[in-house]
């Protein structure tokens, strides 16, 4: 089965996917920040077995588990493939995980809700990860009793998230504007709208070789489509912005960025050893020459597939084992040279 990340989409020059994310609780629990030990147990024990019944009805294989039997280099290495999020991989309270084989769907059990449901779309596909979520959402809502109010909607932790409980967001690669030194105005101009611009893994991250999420800000007082609709229009104007500013760059500086890009693929073609950070700067360069034509390869390159998969826990899990940064370095700089075509 192909992740969703193996897929093809329009736009994904730029957008690299769309996620929706749905938060809820439990009428019968205290919200997660105030659980003890036992009643986190139990919220646990109870919400696992919608792995099954979520399977049969999705007809596709979900899996689960409890995130305390996960070693520190398998929530790393989920954590880097966008599976959980860092709250629930540093959760001290027993929590839990329910996942699609295709890693598009996610259930994180007791992060700061009782239960957040993640959907993922290769691409700018804001619908299509709204309709798997919406469809996770049912058939859990059938399961199980929602915290919900007439008035306000779901009942969230943060009150930011009351209402729909909803955030839909765009992970955008974003070369030109960063280089001009335009992201800060763009947080401004995007803030007016309700939106807001994150790093690669969210709130409180960096953005990784100019990878960031733009998603909405509030919940309250929009319905779902709504949200989707204004978000929508954000990414494509940000997206014309990009464009623009690739083009005028290749208009006037198209030997130079040449060059940058083939000494880029050399490095990594041929380095003995390399950080994750730098190879997220060098594969960001790769990918804007090969997606403009300034450097052809002999086959197909899921870039973004391959910065995921030398992050330092997908390169550990890789193994299994955990070694040092000098190790992972090498073994990072070799997986690219196996990994990289030959240029034609």
């Amino acid at each position: 089965m192909l992740k969703w990340y193996e897929e093809k989409e329009a736009n994904n020059d730029i957008v690299i996917s769309s996620r929706i994310r749905l938060a809820r609780n439990l009428d019968k629990y205290p919200f997660s920040s105030i659980m003890d030990e036992k009643e986190a147990k139990e919220l646990v024990e109870e919400v696992k077995p919608l792995t099954q019944v979520i399977a049969e009805k999705e007809d596709k294989p979900y899996y689960s588990c409890n995130i305390n039997t996960l070693s520190d280099m398998d929530k790393t290495a989920m954590l880097e493939r966008h599976i959980l999020s860092p709250d629930l991989a540093n959760k001290n309270q027993p929590a839990g995980i329910i996942i699609s084989e295709d890693e598009s769907v996610s259930i994180m059990i007791n992060e700061e809700d009782h239960i957040r449901i993640q959907s993922i779309a290769a691409g700018l596909n804001l619908t299509k990860a709204y309709e798997m979520a919406n469809r996770i959402d049912d058939i859990t809502n059938e399961e199980l009793n929602y915290a919900f109010d007439k008035k306000y909607g779901y009942l969230t932790s943060c009150p930011t998230n009351v209402g729909t409980g909803m955030r839909a967001s765009c992970m955008m690669y974003l070369p030109a504007l960063t280089s001009a030194k335009m992201i800060p105005k763009l947080i401004e101009e995007l803030a007016k709208f309700g939106a807001t611009i994150r790093g690669t893994y969210g709130e409180g991250t960096k953005s990784l070789g100019t990878i960031y999420q733009i998603s909405n800000q509030k919940t309250l007082g929009a319905s779902e489509l709504e949200i989707i609709d204004n978000l929508n229009r954000l990414v494509l104007q940000v997206i014309r912005h990009e464009h623009k500013r690739r083009e005028y760059v290749l208009s006037i500086n198209h030997d130079e960025l040449e060059e940058q890009v083939y000494r880029a693929y050399g490095i990594l073609k041929y380095s003995r050893q390399i950080s994750s950070e730098d190879a997220m700067t060098l594969l960001s360069q790769l990918k804007f020459g090969t997606d403009y034509k300034l450097l052809y390869l002999k086959k197909d390159l899921n870039i973004h597939q391959l910065m995921m998969e030398i992050q330092p826990g997908s390169i550990q899990w890789k193994i299994g084992k955990t070694v040092g940064r000098s190790t992972r370095n090498k073994m990072r700089a070799e997986f690219i040279r196996k990994t990289l075509p030959e240029i034609k």
